[in-house]
């Protein structure tokens, strides 16, 4: 007989422990199945791992540059080893944490894959039988590559080999310019590898806005890293001290390694067994409704699983949370507001970061907007120029009014040092449908680097003070 509970949960990452711990505070009994460790793959593999390292980067640029400070530190020296370990420790932490946080609220967790089949029950491949009134399907995603470049560990690398390496490699390709890849991209640079980044499209970052993506791209190229667009990667030729990566019409380059940072696909294909009546889109993706529902009765999917309108993949660690609330409200019959996937706030740690919410003022535009938009330079700002960092700007796009003045807040770009922590009012000026007269008569504290966005708006009103 399977064991019985309220809702059984398959995957323990960040949509389905959100899913979890949620449910469990509403006082339904809850089981998790996770194949690995609960914290999933961004906090094993993905967002945690790669911003302590991206961390380490920081640290080692501040040292390099403690000169223009008066601090006499000498030229650092890098123990990659060291950042490993360090690395391993915060993301030890937070697991036991997060078990620990699971076992006080009762949530039963089981070690395993689980397959949800046509009976309604999970069936784990140690034999476990569970049974849910409600199902919650989370198993996430798994590193994409292309033709020509399996994963081996040593020539060909993913997300999840870099994250483990004990040394950087003195050349790099990254194949792929997304959020991914420049993040891998921005660390590597900075802690002394030379980089080449190789994208397909015709710009970097895709999805963000063109101007954020200029100042990136200015930074990259002033920094030594090699950035080619529009280019298609044909396969690669290991040799005893690297590989020949070859694209374009006729282009190649030799590196040590390559980083595949092509996106990442849905673990869907052994996830269900025969007759659950769950749909699977021809990506392997599961379609869902703005209550997070499958096409099957009490099944729900949440996180990189799920296929959703306007938002690229793989998902958000956020927005994997957000789902897995929604879930829980819609189980109890409480009201759910769906989530609105071209205005959830995206947060890119390169160096400069990249951080926005809303609309681009090119999607503003196609979808029918007549738009105002104003953008600010980071570079004038007291608590920036204290800090040394002087790259970056704040963008907003507003809808013209019918007198001709900026209204409602549509998006906000920003980049620049730390934009990844000042997006929270951002997000609530386009989350709240604020008005640009609104959002400018917010006071902003100074100095801080958050004057920006509050100088961008009080210039769209027509009456900027500094600008």
């Amino acid at each position: 007989m399977a064991e019985q509970f309220d809702i059984v949960v398959v995957g323990g990452g960040p949509g389905g422990y959100a899913a979890a711990l949620y449910g469990a505070n509403a006082g339904l009994s809850i089981a998790v199945v996770e194949a690995d460790k609960v914290g999933g793959t961004c906090l094993h593999r993905g967002c945690i791992p790669a911003k302590e390292f991206l961390e380490t980067a920081s640290v080692y640029r501040t040292v390099g540059g403690s000169d223009a400070f008066g601090v006499k530190a000498g030229a650092p020296d890098l123990d990659f080893s060291v950042s490993q370990a360090r690395k391993a420790k915060v993301v030890d932490g937070l697991w036991k944490g997060l078990a620990g946080l699971m076992r006080s609220r009762k949530i039963k967790t089981f070690e395993g894959a689980g397959r949800l089949d046509g009976d309604g029950v999970v069936r784990v491949d140690d034999g476990t039988e569970l049974a849910g009134t409600h199902t919650v399907l989370a198993a996430g995603s798994i590193p994409r590559t292309l033709p020509g470049f399996e994963v081996d560990g040593r020539y060909v690398m993913t997300s999840d080999e870099v994250l483990m390496l004990e040394s950087l490699p003195a050349t790099v390709a990254v194949i792929g310019g997304g959020a991914i890849g420049c993040e891998f991209a921005s660390m590597m640079s900075d802690l002394g590898t030379q980089v080449t980044v190789l994208e397909a499209l015709p710009q970097i970052l895709t999805g963000c806005d063109k101007e954020a993506v200029d100042v990136v791209l200015r930074s990259f190229k002033k920094r030594g890293l090699d950035v080619r667009t529009g280019v298609t990667v044909h396969g690669h030729t290991p040799d005893d001290s690297g590989t020949t990566v070859s694209f374009g019409e006729g282009e190649s380059v030799h590196v040590e390694a390559v980083v595949m940072s092509v996106g990442r696909v849905p673990r869907s294909a052994f996830l269900l067994g025969e007759g659950t009546g769950v749909a699977l889109d021809e990506r392997g993706y599961v379609p869902v409704d703005g209550q997070m529902r499958t096409s099957a009765p009490g099944v729900y999917a949440v996180g990189d699983l799920v296929s959703v309108p306007g938002l690229a993949h793989p998902q958000l660690a956020h927005v994997g949370f957000a789902e897995g609330i929604n879930v829980i409200k819609d189980i109890l019959g409480e009201p759910v507001l769906p989530i609105d996937y071209t205005r959830v706030p995206w947060c890119i740690y390169c160096h400069p970061e990249v951080a926005f919410c809303g609309l681009t003022e090119e999607a503003a535009r196609s979808a029918g907007h007549d738009v105002v938009t104003k953008k600010m330079p980071v570079g004038h700002n007291g608590r920036a120029m204290i800090l040394g960092e002087a790259e970056g700007m704040i963008k907003v796009v507003a809808a013209k009014g019918p007198d001709g003045r900026a209204g409602q807040v549509l998006g906000v770009h920003m980049v620049g040092p730390w934009v990844t922590e000042q997006l929270g009012q951002a997000y609530l000026s386009v989350n709240w449908e604020a008005t640009v007269d609104e959002v400018a008569s917010f006071i902003q504290p100074h100095p801080t680097l958050s004057e920006v966005f509050g100088e961008t708006m009080l210039a769209l009103t027509g009456r900027g003070l500094h600008g």
